[in-house]
């Protein structure tokens, strides 16, 4: 640590020292008598007991408050060296009871915590000075309570997953209209969705009637702004990026942990198998060193992905074209509630182009992009597909061309396309090269029934496929296939690994110290198996040998199981009580095989490939081509997201001269281009070697 640094922490540490003198004296008048209940009398030996200390750590994290053991125990503040800082009630080791966290920014939650998480009855106020006072549920606000706004507009009632939800009442301060793109519905089921303005030259939208008997089909667009909408002006609220749960202790320097046991079994490691002097751990039992690189996990949440696409971006008014277009393809007339379509839903011939010219015309509103053409390939099949993904058309559209802009991926795929991403992590849009495009078309119905038959498919869902035309002497085509983020959750996502089952340039080029959450990872970086329980592990035999048949009969090749992993706290050792990390951060334990798997109740939305409770269990190799580790009995709670992409390159002449070019240099059988039998079977035998259930 820099003197400069020592420096500034003495200083701080003094200022915490001075108004804190009650807090000190407090302290030592509990000591005396305090004692823990519920701890367990074989990790403690008896009472706990707790003294007063100040400790200023290696990360330049300080903590002055009541002690016990090896973490903070009863009353104490903690200043964390980014400028977060928590003062109140602390139950070995962990944020428990009442207190007051601060962010830099100005923000405070002073209330009820359990396990770190604001959890309880608690005000949060915000930077703005917008409050919210009521009840939360692991860090979101849930059942009653009251946000009140700086503007003078208040909200009061019931509350579900951080947003108002149920019985309520908002009041606005101010006369108002809404602005921007919104929808209302009516009780019928009918709603109107687009653009709104006080000023009705800007207004622009569509009705959607309802598909009841009697649709509210006579509406006047003057009385729905003027009257029905009535004094409407919703007040948006600071958003909380960092929570109390996602802060990193630091307790004590690693020397002073007792001596580890040699037993595989019985050993208390991080996920990424590290123990604590720094070796790793081998199948035998001792410490040295594992073929590739070891995982360093950490339970920190993947930063943001993408570049918002602002004005003076590049691709801004390609962006502008691509939502004009979206709001016209899912604006147009719904189809009937059947899933059933004629052959000639699925001509892809039709060469009808939309023209969107910047002065508007009678089908398409005035924009201030470029004048463009728009083209729909096979537009009811594509609104079947999301009424058969259970897609809300006003929430898709509103993901895609809503007020927030796309994101761009910082780098173009291996094929050279391009990625975008919705504000909401719903939605990817990528660029297509033509011959993908052909590929689409050609399978599209047979991708359409599977999809149908099949409802738990892993195959990638895709909700539209549209092109846009340029103006100009290039008249340029920019080809788009929208499709499902399969890693959208609210879940942190620890790990995410693409895996083909082939072992030639299957390794990430990237250096130890780059490798995040964002850090798309490959088969021989794969250091787990993953462990199903049964009946889960029965269904993705079935839906993956479905999926793999699918995918041969359209000689389709090179595609993956993307696979996103999210590391839980061991369930054991919360019920002992014991914290959650070690002495490097909030790391997850290790789970022996006699712990139970996690409970699945408590995920309210579970399906195979979503949200799904699992276990992993590490592998070691015995050498650096092997793809498939041997069990180490290690194991650590998670949560799985998977599903197959990729799947639009076919076995062309361009794979079949890349197969014997490289079949000449390496394995043939180790290489990703060979034929789509062969490529399936070699899929299907290697995850059924990476995926087992958990007996």
């Amino acid at each position: 640590m820099s003197k400069a640094l020592v420096g500034v922490l003495k200083a701080v540490e003094a200022k915490v020292k001075k108004s804190h003198t009650f807090a000190k004296k407090r302290a030592i008048s509990i000591c005396t008598t305090m004692s823990v209940a519920h701890v367990d009398d074989e990790v403690c030996g008896g009472d706990l007991e707790v003294f007063h200390t100040e400790k200023i750590f290696s990360n330049g994290d300080i903590y002055i408050g009541q002690w016990g053991m090896d973490y903070p125990h009863g009353n104490g503040k903690y200043l964390w060296s980014d400028g977060c800082m928590y003062f109140g009630d602390w139950y070995m080791g962990k944020i428990c009871g009442k207190g007051k966290f601060s962010w830099p920014s100005g923000a405070t939650y002073e209330g009820q915590f359990k396990n770190g998480y604001m959890d309880g009855d608690g005000t949060f106020t915000s930077s703005l000075n917008d409050t919210y006072r009521g009840y939360w549920v692991m860090n979101r606000k849930q059942g009653k309570g009251t946000k009140s706004f700086v503007n003078g507009d208040q909200y009061e009632g019931e509350w579900k997953r951080g947003y108002h939800e149920g019985q309520g009442r908002y009041h606005w301060h101010n006369d108002g209209l809404p602005k921007g793109n919104g929808t209302f519905h009516w009780q019928d089921g009918s709603f109107y969705a687009g653009v709104w303005s006080r000023d009705q030259r800007e207004q622009s939208g569509k009705f959607y009637p309802s598909t009841l008997i009697n649709p509210h089909d006579d509406w006047d667009p003057h009385q729905l702004f003027s009257v029905e909408m009535g004094e409407c002006l919703i007040c948006e609220g600071e958003e909380i990026t960092i929570f109390p749960s996602d802060k990193v202790f630091v307790w004590s320097n690693n020397e002073d942990k007792p001596p580890l046991r040699k037993d595989s079994r019985g050993m208390r490691m991080s996920v990424d198998r590290k123990l604590n002097n720094g070796d790793y751990l081998t199948a035998d039992g001792n410490t040295g060193g594992l073929y590739g690189r070891p995982l360093k996990i950490k339970l920190q949440p993947a930063k943001r992905q993408g570049v918002t696409i602002c004005k003076g971006h590049k691709n801004y008014e390609l962006m502008l074209n691509l939502q004009l277009g979206i709001r016209h393809s899912v604006g147009r007339p719904a189809p009937t509630k059947s899933l059933k379509l004629k052959p000639t839903a699925f001509d892809t011939k039709q060469k009808l182009w939309t023209k969107f010219p910047p002065e508007g015309s009678k089908h398409t509103p005035p924009h201030q992009s470029c004048e463009f053409k728009w083209k729909d390939y096979c537009p009811l099949v594509f609104r079947t597909l999301r009424k058969l993904f259970n897609v809300d058309p006003a929430d898709y559209m509103l993901s895609i061309c809503g007020n927030d802009a796309l994101r761009e991926l910082s780098s173009p795929g291996k094929s050279g396309s391009f990625f975008y991403l919705t504000h909401d992590d719903k939605y990817m849009i990528k660029t297509m090269k033509k011959s993908e495009v052909k590929v689409l078309k050609r399978m599209l119905p047979a991708y359409f029934e599977h999809c149908k038959s099949f409802e738990n498919t892993l195959v990638t869902k895709f909700f539209g496929l549209h092109c846009v035309k340029l103006s100009g002497p290039i008249q340029k085509k920019v080809r788009f296939v929208i499709m499902g983020n399969l890693l959208c959750t609210e879940v942190p996502i620890h790990r995410r690994f693409d895996l083909k089952g082939s072992s030639h340039g299957r390794i990430t080029d990237k250096p130890e110290t780059e490798i995040d959450a964002n850090t798309t990872l490959k088969d021989l970086d794969l250091k787990f198996i993953f462990r199903l329980q049964k009946d889960w592990f029965q269904e993705f035999c079935s839906q993956v040998n479905k999926d793999c048949d699918f995918l041969e009969q359209e000689r389709i090749m090179d595609y993956s199981l993307l696979v996103g992993i999210s590391f839980q706290e061991s369930n054991r050792e919360a019920a002992e009580g014991k914290a959650g990390c070690d002495s490097t951060g909030s790391t997850p334990r290790v789970s022996t095989d006699g712990d139970a798997p996690l409970n699945a109740a408590r995920w309210t939305c579970v399906r195979l490939g979503i949200n799904m409770p699992s276990r992993v269990e590490f592998t070691v190799r015995s050498h650096e081509t092997q793809i498939v580790g041997e069990p180490t009995g290690e194991m650590c709670d998670v949560i799985l997201f998977f599903g197959i992409i990729d799947i639009l390159q076919d076995y062309d002449i361009s794979k079949k001269l890349e197969h014997a070019y490289k079949s000449f240099q390496y394995d043939s059988t180790s290489i990703s281009a060979v034929d789509p039998r062969l490529y399936s079977k070699r899929f299907k035998d290697f995850l059924f070697r990476v995926f087992t259930d958990d007996t």
